[in-house]
């Protein structure tokens, strides 16, 4: 929606008559236009069906019959007004149609009086539809609490600031879009977080140039970061937890919340915050820690397991007669490094199946359809019964975190170094692992001064520690 940069004229009817068509009153049938008629006063009020609590819209129309005076037509009329005659906890005057439009489509009333000169007065009493804070499907913890972000802006902010009773946490509005106009908040620490940094985040986001943000926080990333095809590991950590945002806020981290999402970024972002998890805060620390490092270890183990293993069958004659295990004895009907991949393609197969399937058939279907393939592939001989363990392992470790790009970045580098393990053996086992460095050190984010290795480089030996043990922050 392009920008409008009119003002009220003054009069009524024309004012009106200019709203009705900006806003399309006669085309779109939830678009409500209410006119009355209160001690000669002519009224209209402008507000969109669904997004008003209808309670107070009748209690609000109740009050106005009471009202005798609505003002004189001087420029303080509706100011005097809402302050005396207004019975509603958000109240705002102005003359911008711009602003008025923006916010009968954010959900707000827009009232015109005869009587209020060149203004008109915004009453926010908007209710949104939302579902329940249940806790996110997909970061779930086995202690801690249960309710999760919603798709509604306000709720979200409420749910941190239920959790951070301090002055110095800010919630700052920002909006982007220029035909959604999608409402986002910036909260942060006012003491604890760099204000460069935030400045910074606020100017990348008032300089978005887009039509829309219809995909939340996934076009909003999108936007922040130039993109670097090529980079598949993620630019910017999310968290569907409020719990978990608050901590990072008080750790002077900055969080932006988008409207219609019910995930929040977290910035700074390095790759090790992707294997922190709400868990590991809800247990002791020794258990905690546990956790933590056997959760970096098989992770990682999920990067090198089946290029690792390929490589060990490229020198099979060489091994030691304890490794002897590692050797397949029926390596079936095509070679090992096409079911390798077979399987990884396979594996996203079922992934979108199951996605797709009704929920009443898909843990049934999913799990059983997995295991008849397995099975009858091996007896086929299409596949090897150890290509059907290793790559099962994959899966399963792959869920020991709740960043889906994380775990396809680490797919991506597993099939590259399976490729170039065919290709050079050893050498390119080794190129692989070099070339996975180099795309995690350069990976593009909006980091400010912070280092996508962070606390590696630059090194920080206290906060390196704090990754892999729970210790106590000075």
């Amino acid at each position: 929606m392009d920008q409008i940069n009119e003002k009220l004229t003054g009069d009524f009817a024309t004012d009106t008559k200019m709203f009705d068509t900006l806003l399309r009153v006669d085309e779109s049938f939830d678009i409500i236009k209410r006119e009355m008629e209160v001690s000669g006063t002519k009224l209209a009020m402008y507000y969109i069906d669904g997004f008003i609590q209808s309670a107070s819209m009748q209690k609000l129309m109740m009050h106005l019959t009471s009202v005798k005076d609505f003002g004189d037509g001087s420029d303080t009329a509706a100011a005097k007004f809402a302050a005396t005659s207004v019975p509603s906890v958000e109240v705002d005057v102005t003359d911008s149609v711009d602003t008025m439009v923006t916010m009968v489509l954010a959900g707000c009333t827009v009232f015109f009086a005869d009587g209020f000169g060149k203004n008109a007065i915004i009453i926010d009493s908007r209710t949104y539809p939302a579902r329940n804070t249940e806790e996110p499907e997909n970061d779930r913890v086995m202690r801690g609490s249960r309710d999760g972000f919603v798709e509604t802006l306000i709720f979200n902010t409420a749910l941190i600031r239920r959790r951070i009773r301090d002055t110095a946490f800010t919630v700052e509005y920002v909006s982007a879009g220029e035909s959604s106009r999608t409402d986002m908040a910036l909260c942060y620490m006012a003491n604890k977080a760099d204000m460069d940094y935030v400045a910074e985040l606020r100017e990348k986001i008032k300089n978005i140039k887009t039509d829309s943000l219809v995909m939340g926080h996934r076009s909003v990333a999108e936007m922040l970061i130039r993109n670097r095809w090529y980079n598949p590991f993620p630019k910017i950590r999310s968290t569907e937890r409020p719990d978990a945002a608050a901590a990072s806020i008080l750790e002077g981290n900055v969080v932006l919340i988008c409207d219609n999402s019910p995930e929040a970024m977290i910035f700074p972002t390095t790759i090790f915050d992707f294997l922190q998890e709400t868990d590991d805060y809800y247990f002791p620390p020794l258990t905690g820690t546990y956790l933590r490092v056997v959760r970096h270890f098989i992770f990682l183990f999920t990067m090198i397991l089946t290029p690792l293993w390929y490589l060990l069958l490229l020198h099979a004659d060489s091994l030691p007669q304890w490794m002897s295990f590692v050797v397949p004895q029926k390596p079936g009907a095509i070679p090992i490094i096409f079911q390798l991949f077979l399987t990884e393609f396979a594996l996203d197969g079922l992934k979108l199946a199951s996605l797709n399937t009704p929920s009443v058939l898909s843990n049934s279907l999913s799990v059983v359809g997995a295991l008849l393939l397995g099975d009858f592939a091996v007896q086929v001989g299409l596949l090897s019964v150890d290509v059907i363990f290793y790559m099962a392992f994959v899966a399963i470790a792959n869920f020991t975190q709740s960043s889906y790009e994380l775990g396809y970045a680490f797919k991506y580098i597993r099939m590259l170094l399976l490729f170039l393990t065919a290709l050079f053996d050893v050498w390119g086992f080794i190129i692989g692992i070099l070339l996975a460095l180099v795309l995690v050190a350069t990976n593009s984010t909006v980091n400010g001064k912070r280092n996508y290795l962070y606390p590696l480089i630059p090194f920080n030996g206290k906060a390196l520690a704090r990754l892999f043990f729970r210790l106590k922050k000075e």
